[in-house]
């Protein structure tokens, strides 16, 4: 497969000449007369003042009060119609954060059922999360690109309910969108070390500052080396990456950020795919070991590389005009090795398709499994921003903007089914490692997407309304087989308003889409249809004036249409009559109080109901979708004010019980602690951090085909971190 992606369509190619064109703007707008002080767009640099926040600066405290996620443009969180949160980068220190799920452990709604090595999934109001970083789509296909590094980023933003009128395809749960470090005027320096349980040994740095005295060059590089093992006995979790960027500011009105990244992990299988019995249901010997390893010593693996490169630019014309253009091509590549309890029946035996165990109760057959997986993908989105006003006050911030995606998948792989392992006493080395000439190469699989979208936030007096229209056209191609290519097209609609009352106060109601295409075909040949979300929110924000408080409490209702349902008359085929509609309420505060108080609390219930379905389950809940989740979380400095001293912190996070999609096994609830103390000593910080503080056993998920799946243990860091 070759390395660079030819532009698929003329509308790809108007895009990157796009580029070009911009680039070259920007770089003879240094030629030119400096703007006057009207047209002046000021330098982004890091201040303590409140008045300095924007929406991808560095935020002191856990309380960030804009974001650009809800709109793509820099937009106040009480001028959104719709739920989106933003944790911090000061909020991911205190509280120890290592993986992106962690990250939104204490955010409203977000819901991660795995502890795993392979990917960080989220589901939100009964649908599926969709990752996004800088704007551009993060992860497109299966297993085959690396989960990000928390150290690389400055925030997480949360944005919930359909988002397609900005983003395109996607479920009804909402984007996470990562934004990335990016390089700072001021001059920040740190070099950090960690240890922790599991043999963790991590070292990592972040360097950023200005390259000439004039501040139109500037730089940043974070790094992080990591050794490390896990909770289960002979998974590696080893990392290495260099994510260097470089900006170019040659005068306030233009900006030009560079970025790459290179990481290289090397992990395994954390999870088994156990049987009910032995991890949620009883077994005669007992439950299952959490630190059990079903798969192969030395052979075993999931090592990833992935590489990306890209830019941020964007040019200010005049005090009201701006164009702004997102690129991003990144090249993965995944080695994935696996064994794992089988899910392959046996008619002779009567063994089931599902993990179940042999008739002496303590082995288990397995499936082993190899993939050699790659993924490209060349992302650009431009954008043009006006601001508007006219005599009757009112006020129009206008968005116009082309996405383009050309995205390709890749696989070889081989499977096969092995001897019985007893998961209680486990024997390892009889198994025999395929060769490479063993794998199977699959067919590619190729997108490509274009969308046009338009929106306008219109502001008079107290009030501010937002709409928005988009146009998405998606094909996506499978190699070697025509019947299954997909070409949709679809139009998504957004439209919301909020009023902003004294005291900080900001009701708001809002109206939002998305659409998901499926892929492949009946057995009639008839392509199905994309999957269809509508969602009606209204809700209160509160972020009372020269206090550090952002709250928000939200009711809302959507449908998502179209999903699969088995067809009564044929077992062998799916109809388009399934639907799924969620009635919910949330609620979130976070706080930074006085410099000395940071506090998070989240609160949701997701009613996930199945309305139309030919399956015998219509009227039954969502399966692995929890009807409660709750977390809060307090940290206390022990200073008289700024950074400096003790701090001390402790969070609880509640996950309810799961329907799992049969009478037979249910997910059970769990509540889990965190804890953290930390010193803080200008120059040097030295902090311990404790996930699952009483190490509590518990199971994430159970699955109606059959398998459980089990939680983070105990983990515990101490880092000490040197600023200079």
């Amino acid at each position: 497969m070759q390395s660079s992606i030819s532009l698929p369509r003329p509308i790809p190619r108007t895009a990157l000449a796009q580029a070009v064109l911009l680039l070259l703007y920007g770089a003879s707008a240094h030629a030119q007369t400096p703007p006057t002080a009207e047209t002046m767009l000021t330098p982004v640099t890091i201040r303590s003042g409140a008045e300095q926040e924007n929406a991808i600066t560095p935020v002191t405290g856990f309380v960030a009060k804009r974001a650009l996620s809800a709109t793509k443009t820099d937009t106040p969180l009480l001028e959104t119609p719709q739920a989106i949160s933003v944790v911090t980068r000061d909020q991911m220190e205190a509280q120890g954060v290592q993986t992106l799920r962690q990250a939104t452990a204490y955010t409203a709604g977000a819901v991660s059922n795995y502890f795993d090595s392979r990917v960080d999934s989220f589901s939100a109001r009964g649908g599926t999360v969709t990752q996004y970083q800088d704007g551009l789509l993060r992860i497109y296909g299966t297993y085959n690109t690396s989960r990000p590094d928390p150290y690389t980023l400055e925030r997480v933003e949360f944005l919930r309910g359909p988002t397609s009128v900005l983003y395109g395809q996607g479920s009804v749960g909402g984007v996470l969108n990562l934004t990335s470090k990016r390089p700072q005027a001021d001059t920040l320096r740190e070099v950090q070390v960690q240890v922790g349980n599991n043999a963790r040994k991590q070292i990592a740095a972040d360097l950023t500052g200005a390259l000439d005295q004039e501040g139109q060059w500037l730089y940043r590089l974070v790094a992080v080396g990591r050794d490390s093992g896990s909770q289960l006995d002979h998974v590696d979790d080893d990392r290495l990456v260099l994510m260097p960027s470089l900006t170019w500011k040659p005068n306030a009105a233009t900006s030009l950020t560079l970025q790459a990244l290179h990481q290289k992990d090397k992990s395994g299988s954390l999870i088994g795919f156990f049987p009910w019995q032995g991890t949620q249901l009883p077994s005669q010997y007992g439950q299952i070991p959490r630190n059990t390893f079903i798969s192969e010593p030395g052979w075993d693996a999931y090592d990833t590389t992935n590489n990306s490169w890209g830019y941020l630019f964007s040019h200010q014309f005049n005090s009201d005009w701006t164009v702004r253009q997102n690129l991003r091509r990144t090249v993965s590549e995944v080695d994935y090795r696996t064994i794992y309890t089988s899910f392959t029946a046996n008619a002779a035996t009567g063994r089931p398709a599902r993990p179940v165990f042999n008739s002496d109760n303590r082995t288990v057959y397995r499936d082993a499994s190899w993939q050699i997986n790659g993924g490209r993908m060349l992302l650009v989105d431009t954008q043009i921003e006006g601001k508007l006003h006219t005599s009757s006050g009112t006020e129009h911030t206008v968005l116009a903007g082309l996405d383009v995606q050309r995205n390709q998948t890749s696989q070889s792989s081989w499977r096969s089914v092995t001897a019985a392992f007893d998961v209680y006493n486990p024997v390892y080395g009889n198994f025999r490692p395929p060769t490479a000439s063993q794998l199977m190469r699959q067919p590619n699989v190729e997108q490509r997407q274009w969308g046009l979208y338009a929106q306008d936030q219109i502001k008079w007096e107290r009030w501010t309304a937002t709409l928005g229209l988009r146009h998405d056209s998606a094909q996506t191609d499978t190699e070697g087989r025509p019947a299954a290519a997909i070409d949709d097209k679809a139009w998504s609609k957004r439209a919301g308003v909020t009023y902003q009352m004294d005291g900080g106060w900001a009701p708001y109601v809002g109206y939002s889409e998305s659409f998901q295409p499926l892929g492949g075909v009946d057995v009639y040949g008839t392509p199905y249809k994309p999957q269809r979300g509508q969602q009606w929110e209204a809700g209160v924000k509160w972020q009372p004036p020269g206090q550090g408080i952002s709250a928000y409490a939200a009711l809302y209702q959507l449908r998502e249409k179209n999903r699969k349902t088995t067809d009564p008359s044929n077992p062998l085929n799916s109809l388009q009559l399934g639907e799924v509609k969620v009635n919910g309420f949330e609620a979130e505060m976070q706080a930074s109080l006085a410099s000395r108080w940071d506090m998070t609390l989240a609160y949701a219930l997701t009613d996930a109901k199945i309305s139309r379905s030919n399956a015998g389950d219509q009227g039954q809940s969502v399966a692995s979708v929890p009807k409660h989740t709750a977390s809060a979380w307090l940290s206390h400095r022990f200073a008289s004010e700024g950074r400096g001293g003790w701090v001390v912190g402790a969070g609880l996070r509640y996950t309810g019980s799961q329907w799992s999609g049969t009478s037979a096994i249910s997910t059970p609830s769990a509540t889990l602690a965190d804890a953290m103390a930390a010193y803080d000593a200008g120059d040097w910080r030295v902090a311990f951090n404790v996930i699952n503080l009483t190490d509590k056993v518990h199971i994430t998920q159970c699955l109606a085909r059959g398998d459980c799946f089990y939680g983070q243990a105990r983990t515990y860091t101490l880092t000490s971190t040197y600023r200079f």
